[in-house]
């Protein structure tokens, strides 16, 4: 497995990212076995995979508890990061959710730290409407002053962001911090960070670790048609406002994302590829992509992952794509946030 290294600090994560939302069972991804998560994370390290990605909310803190359990004595091996919403980004607060994650994961050092969106109203209005902190709201000095502080004492070795825009990201810089990475979604399908944030974060020294490399199966050859998935799959702008669950209010690109999958499966027909391993080799491609963050439910999705990661696909290839998911980009815009319309865009 390849390794690539963030922005300037030497840290190096594998190509290939485990996404561990699924660990631990919940309502969103639905229950997962303990031994699968094992075997997934045992399979992942022999298979150089060393960057595992969890967070406090996702399923409540049990993702990061089993994946702890799962990596036991080998723990040493990954590099594990975790994330904390912005409404705990006040100083005790996020002294107090970092000493939380210390314990669910069953370790005395976070690998990466992050703030799971921006310290910005649009941001922090998605988790509370308690108008003492909408008054009041956490400032990038005191958020990433209390990382740094923890980065001191050994509580975590390297302070990320996900989901920071231009504007926020130098906002953090500014601080002194030392940003590793910026973990954004980034997709055939969603292609908006490629407009100022990508470059930025390579004249920076930032890493980016691409999430939804499959835009939760969008990009795979399972999906047949939109009807088929769960109402939480279809929040996103790429749908219509009229579908349960989304808050965007807009009308939603349905008829230029069918075009851009149909177009890609037949890309995909011609290359002799799945498409899933398509959609991750082409975000791998990226030399600004230091890390393809994607889940695994079982051992022969880690292996396909893996080696969609490693494959190198033909210029003429990812031309081919470029081309035929340049429509929805322009379409889309410059906004990179998935659920709020451009007016409202969380990331700037």
């Amino acid at each position: 497995m390849e390794t690539r290294t963030c922005g300037k600090t030497g840290l190096k994560l594998s190509v290939m990212g485990i996404g561990c939302w699924s660990f631990g069972g919940g309502a969103y991804w639905g229950a997962q076995d303990q031994k699968d998560v094992e075997a997934v994370v045992n399979t992942a390290l022999d298979a150089g995979c060393n960057y595992f990605d969890t967070a406090e909310m996702y399923n409540n803190g049990e993702s990061e508890r089993s994946l702890g359990k799962a990596l036991g004595r080998r723990r040493p091996r990954a590099v594990i990061c975790t994330k904390t919403i912005p409404l705990h980004a006040y100083r005790a607060a996020l002294r107090k959710k970092c000493d939380e994650a210390l314990g669910r994961l069953g370790t005395d050092y976070i690998d990466i730290f992050m703030i799971h969106w921006p310290l910005n109203l649009k941001s922090i209005r998605q988790y509370t409407s308690d108008p003492a902190v909408l008054n009041r709201l956490p400032t990038a000095a005191e958020a990433f002053g209390t990382l740094m502080e923890l980065r001191k004492e050994g509580k975590i070795r390297h302070i990320g962001v996900s989901n920071f825009g231009v504007q926020q990201l130098t906002e953090a810089l500014a601080t002194g911090a030392d940003i590793v990475v910026n973990e954004l979604a980034y997709n055939l399908l969603a292609r908006a960070i490629e407009d100022r944030i990508a470059p930025f974060c390579r004249e920076r020294g930032v890493g980016i670790i691409g999430y939804m490399p499959l835009m939760q199966g969008l990009l795979s050859d399972k999906v047949s048609s939109f009807e088929e998935l769960p109402p939480e799959r279809t929040r996103t702008r790429h749908f219509s406002s009229r579908r349960a669950g989304t808050r965007h209010g807009e009308p939603g690109f349905e008829r230029e994302t069918l075009e851009a999958i149909k177009a890609i499966r037949s890309i995909a027909k011609q290359s002799n590829l799945p498409v899933s391993r398509l959609a991750i080799a082409w975000a791998a491609a990226n030399p600004a992509v230091t890390c393809v963050l994607a889940g695994a439910r079982n051992r022969d999705q880690i292996l396909e992952n893996v080696e969609s990661a490693g494959s190198r696909l033909p210029d003429s290839t990812l031309k081919a794509l470029d081309e035929a998911t340049r429509p929805l980009m322009e379409k889309w815009g410059p906004s990179p946030d998935l659920w709020d319309n451009a007016a409202n865009n969380r990331i700037e």
